[in-house]
This record gives structure tokens, sequence and C-alpha cells, in this order.
């Protein structure tokens, strides 16, 4: 039970602040983008506890002329009495205690997200300034930190006095404005973009949540309310995907141990997508609240099929991936104590989620196929599993043939891959390149000792309209499995990668764009750990090249062609590259493979559900989706003057 008479008390601290200015990267894991936004998402994450727990219903969000931004919600306000332990506000315990905050104890929240408590004082010590308003009980309270030199030391979120009463006020909760210190972060900027992503996804996982984003900054504004909540979700995600039903199927169940949520669509494509959450933190790497529902599912669906007539008693039961084929499912918990795996702290550990979520589902689930209404739907479920269990045996066959052909499919392997001589993985790069002009100039470019290249002879198949056993029978996509040894989709497997980078090279045109797309869904949607790991890279090459007489300068996009230009001066010419295969051995190394010279840009996925979206509409069959995202984002004012400004 939520204890509604939240106070100091309630405030328990774990340790006083100290080294988040040493060490960052501690705390928000980097001083890069994404380190500086956890900033505020630490903020806001504690404005989310509090409506996520009963208490107010809006979050505002403005990002100021000054570089700072502010925080607003309707809460219960933060604490304002005296701590009886520290003797100080809660305001400035929240601030300045690290691990001190009303989500130890489970009495003043249910549920909570973020890094329980830590965020608020990290904030604060990582930003030049901070400003806190507390509108409670019908008073305004006001206080204001600062991180600045005393005694020749800099200290971080010094209190600049004590919380001060400042009159009467209507309202209730809490405002946080601050400004991150540059001195830590640099010139980086809050982005709009990211924002707005991460605010839709809380609005869709908190249903009833009004929350707005003003950028005064651009006069841009956005606002979010989905009284659908993840149901709304599904529905976003696989907007422009042809959906087997007229609605999402939803459920959702409470026990002493968690909260969940489950929303699911069915459509006609070939692949699972399951995304899930844990207190509004996505488990982009799944965990044991994933695996409770999977086999909950499994065993539901089964039961009914045997129950229904639908299996014979001679037929095998379907796998768990027969009735995931074409499943999109948004599963959120919301638990106490938390425990985060791998990596990135982006999988559930906790043992007891797995259980009481398979158990929920289990429950739920049975009550809806009890249901005359669901006797269509879950016929449709059982037809799309037989089919799934049909392409499973035919890939299944073909995954054999390709085993037992191994040998045949490494000796075509021999005239398209030209290997490296390292054979270790985390040392070896591969080049997937687009065509045989191209591959021979990185062939003879390369340093054999660690890179790889591998040539495309055409486009490979678009393996989002296409089933696993389609995609396996491609010999494009076929030489690319062979080359990385990990295997495909259930079968991947990390530890036999090949090649820690995969590197891929394509022309800067529409074509190039286009084989670089596929590239990028075939490994998304059968290969998506080899992305999330971290291997997976774009290579630039230049755009063009400034020269004269005993001058050169390469150039990788049309903003930094003036100023090449400037710098080359008078007499200069321009070579403008179409293709890779324009540039001799020494050129493409040089420019684009060379490791102290190259760029590559590492692809990610920062919201899987988000990157979902824009794979089904560049990639899908729905070309209303296409042009409508095309129309909306592309500028078609663009001009091309190239050799109308630069004339020598």
């Amino acid at each position: 039970m939520v204890n509604s008479s939240y106070g100091s008390k309630d405030i328990v601290v774990l340790e006083g602040l100290d080294a988040v200015r040493l060490r960052p990267g501690m705390y928000i894991g980097t001083t890069g983008p994404k380190g500086f936004h956890h900033l505020l998402w630490e903020i806001v994450d504690n404005s989310i506890d509090e409506i996520s727990n009963g208490f107010g219903d809006t979050i505002t969000i403005t990002l100021n002329t000054d570089g700072s931004a502010t925080v607003t919600d309707n809460g219960r306000g933060i604490p304002v009495d005296i701590h009886p332990t520290l003797k100080k506000s809660g305001v400035e315990v929240v601030f300045t205690q690290l691990h001190a905050g009303g989500k130890f104890n489970n009495k003043s929240y249910s549920y909570s997200g973020g890094l329980h408590g830590v965020g608020a004082s990290v904030t604060n010590a990582l930003s030049e300034w901070l400003k806190v308003e507390v509108d409670r009980d019908g008073r305004k309270y006001y206080m204001e930190f600062s991180s600045r030199e005393i005694d020749g030391k800099l200290k971080s979120g010094v209190p600049l006095g004590p919380l001060k009463d400042i009159g009467t006020t209507n309202k209730q909760g809490t405002t946080v404005t601050f400004l991150p210190d540059k001195r830590m972060f640099g010139d980086i900027t809050f982005s709009f973009d990211t924002i707005n992503r991460r605010i839709r996804e809380l609005a869709f996982l908190n249903k009833g949540l009004k929350i707005e984003l003003y950028d005064k900054r651009t006069d841009k504004d956005v606002k979010y309310h989905y009284e659908g909540g993840i149901k709304d979700f599904i529905s976003y995600i696989d907007e422009g995907k042809t959906k087997l039903f007229s609605t999402p199927m939803y459920f959702s169940a409470e026990s002493d141990v968690l909260k969940l949520e489950v929303a699911v669509e069915y459509t006609d494509s070939y692949t699972e997508n399951t995304f899930s959450y844990v207190n509004n933190i996505p488990t982009t790497e799944g965990g044991t609240h994933e695996t409770g529902f999977k086999t909950a599912w499994t065993k539901v669906f089964n039961d009914y099929a045997r129950t229904s007539g639908f299996l014979k008693e001679k037929d095998q039961n379907f796998i768990g991936e027969d009735f995931r084929e074409g499943i999109s499912c948004v599963l959120a918990v919301k638990m106490h104590n938390v425990e985060f795996e791998g990596q990135t702290k982006t999988k559930l550990g906790n043992p007891e989620a797995k259980t009481e979520v398979e158990r929920l589902t289990t429950l739920e689930l049975s009550k809806i196929l009890q249901s005359k209404d669901f006797e269509k739907m879950a016929n449709v479920v059982l037809e799309k599993a037989k089919g799934a269990a049909k392409t499973r045996e035919a890939a299944r066959r073909a995954k054999e043939i390709s085993r037992a052909t191994k040998n045949a499919d490494n000796f075509n392997l021999v005239g398209k891959l030209a290997a490296c001589t390292s054979r270790k993985g985390e040392e070896s790069e591969l080049f997937i390149v687009e065509g045989d002009s191209a591959g021979g100039s990185a062939k003879q470019g390369r340093d054999r000792r660690y890179q790889a290249i591998l040539p495309l002879k055409g486009k490979p198949l678009n393996a989002e309209k296409k089933r696993i056993d389609q995609v396996l029978a491609n010999e494009e996509i076929r030489t690319i499995i062979s080359a990385l040894e990990t295997g495909i989709g259930e079968d991947y497997d990390a530890s036999n990668l090949r090649y820690h980078k995969v590197i891929i090279l394509s022309d800067a045109d529409q074509d190039g764009a286009h084989i670089r797309a596929i590239l990028l869904t075939f490994f998304f949607r059968y290969m998506r750990d080899l992305i999330t790991d971290g291997h997976v890279f774009i290579g630039l090459p230049p755009l063009y090249r400034v020269f004269k007489k005993n001058y050169e300068e390469y150039v990788y996009s049309d903003y930094e062609l003036p100023d090449a230009v400037k710098r080359a001066g008078k007499g200069y010419e321009i070579q403008r590259y179409k293709g890779l295969g324009e540039m001799n051995p020494e050129q493409l190394w040089e420019t684009t493979m060379d490791p102290q010279k190259r760029t590559l840009v590492e692809v990610t996925v920062e919201d899987a559900a988000e990157a979902e979206k824009m794979v089904t509409t560049w990639m899908g069959d729905n070309i209303d989706a296409r042009k409508a995202y095309i129309a909306l984002h592309a500028n078609f004012n663009r001009e091309d003057k190239f050799g109308e400004e630069y004339n020598s």
C-alpha cells in the first residue's frame, strides 16, 4: 500500500554524494550525447514514478534557449520537511545525497524506474546550476544549487542557501530546471528528436499520462496522451503492416510480486517482434519476464489446439516460434527490487518474474481463449502456427542441405571471399562491398592481415518480404551467412562470429543506399544480435576529391565542400565519385579502409520499437506508408548545383 503522506522521514539515505564528477561513466554511462540526455531522463523518471503510483497525470518538458531544460509535474511535490537523520530539508537531501529517495522501502512508491533515487543528485552534480520549485500543501518552495570553485576546488551541486518558502500556491508538484555543465559534456545540446521518441514511448507505457515537449529554441512542440496505453503502442508499431485481427489482444493482471500488461497483434509478416519493459525501462535483451511469457503462450495455445481438435492425438505439439511467427507484442512489467543483467543492463534477471509472468499469462490467456468471441481469432493463430511449422521444417531441411554441402559452399566462397590471415575474430574485419569492380580495388588496397573482402554481385533478397526458407535460398544471403559463421535466427551463435567488425561499403548513390537498407534489414530480422552487440558498421567513402598540383583533399559531405575549396585556393579541380570502383586501391585504402583515417558509422538500435516501425515502413509492402514518410521527411527543394558554384 502506497503511503500518500509521503514526507522526509520516507527518504532513505544509502550514501553521500561523491565521485560523480570524477567518474561520471559509473552513473550515466558516458559523457557523450546519451549520457547528456540521461540527466534529463533521471528527472523525468522521478515525475513518471509519481504518476505511475497514482499522483498527478501531466509532465511538461521545456528546452530553453540558454541550453537548460525544465521538467514540471503535478505530483505530490518533493518533501520539504526536515529529514530526521540529516537535519536537512527533503529537497536538499534528494538533490545532494546519492542513493537518496523514497523508492527503497516500497512505502512511498509501489514501483519505480530510473536508477532508484540516484537521478536527481547525479543530475545536480553534473549541472552548472539546478533550480527546484516545489508546490505542496498550498505553499511554494524554492532552492538553487551550483557547481563552483570553493577554496580552489570544484564542488558539485552545492546549495546556494536553504530551502525557501516563497509564498502561496494553488498548484501541486515539482519543477526542476538545470543546465548541464559544459566542463563535463562540451558543446552537446538537447536533441528534440531523441527526447520526442522517448516521451512518446513513455506515454504509450503509462496509460492516461499527458506528456508535453516544448522547444523554445525552434518553437517546436508535441503532446502525447494515449488512453489505450500499450494497445495504442502496438497499433503504432504495426502501422503499415497487414494485421490479422481488427484489434490487438490485451490483458493485464497484478499480484504481490508484479503488475503485468500485455498487448499482442498478429500480422502477415514472418518474424517475431517482442518489445519488453520493466518499470518503463526497455529490456532489449529480454530476460526472465520474456521467458515466462513465451513459455505460457506456447503451452496455453498448444492445450487449446488439443482440446479444440486442431491437433490430433498423433500430431506433435507446435513449438514456441511457430506461435510467434508474425507476432508483435508489448510486454510491460512493474515490480520491486529489479535486478538487471547483461553488458548494457537491459536484461531482467529476477527469477520470480519468470514464474509470476508465466502464471498470470496462463491464467489470463486461458480466460480469453474460453471466450466465444475469440474462437475465430484463435483459429487464425493456429492456422498461422501450422504454416510456420511447415516453413520451419522446410528451413530445417535447407539448413541440413547447407551443412551437408558446407565444403562445397566454402569452395564457392573461395572465389568470392578474400579472407584475412588472422583467425582472431576480435581483430578481424569483413567489408561487404558492392560489385566486382569495387571488390577488386578493396582486395588490392586492404591490409590482408585482418581485413577480408566479400563482393556482392547483385542486390541481396529483401528479407522483410520473405520467409526464412526463401531467405536461405538466396545465394548472396547464404554467402554472407557462411562468411560470418554464426548461423541465423534461433540458431545464431555469437561465439562463432568470424569477424567482429562487419562493414557495409556501398556507393553513395540510390543503388548503394538500397543495398545498405537490404543488408541492414536482413541483419535486423535474422541476426539482430550482430547489431545490438555492436558489430555492424557503415563505411563512408568520400564524395569528392579536391586537388591541384601538390595538393589533394578528400571531402565526405556536401557540407564540407565549400571549406575544402577555400583551402585549395585557385586552380583547383573537383572529382566527384559516383562509385567505389572509380577509386584505385591506394585511394580506397587511404580514404575508406585505413583505420587511422577512415570514418565508420556504428549501426545501433536505440529504440527497438521505433526501429521496427521504420524497417516496416521502408522495406515492407505498404507503398502508401512509405510515400507518406517520404512526403513528411524529404527535402524536395534541394538543388544540386555542383559545377555552378565551384568553377576553377
